[in-house]
């Protein structure tokens, strides 16, 4: 037997809970997978910080 009932609301609320848990475990597994792929790929890492690199220009051949 339970010593405190539980309210109707706090069934909704844990519900409500559950499904946001979901969502952002998905989120997370989603951004984890892509950046697998990404690297897993072997995609040029380097970013664009305004400096000139000759192996990233193309050469004329």
């Amino acid at each position: 037997m339970e010593l405190k009932a539980t309210h109707e609301l706090h069934k909704r609320r844990m519900s409500r809970n559950v499904g946001v848990a979901l969502a952002l475990v998905g989120f997370i597994a989603l951004v984890f997978a892509l950046t697998v792929v990404k690297v897993n790929r072997g995609a040029s890492m380097q970013g664009f910080d305004h400096v000139v690199r000759p192996e990233m220009e193309a050469t004329g051949q």
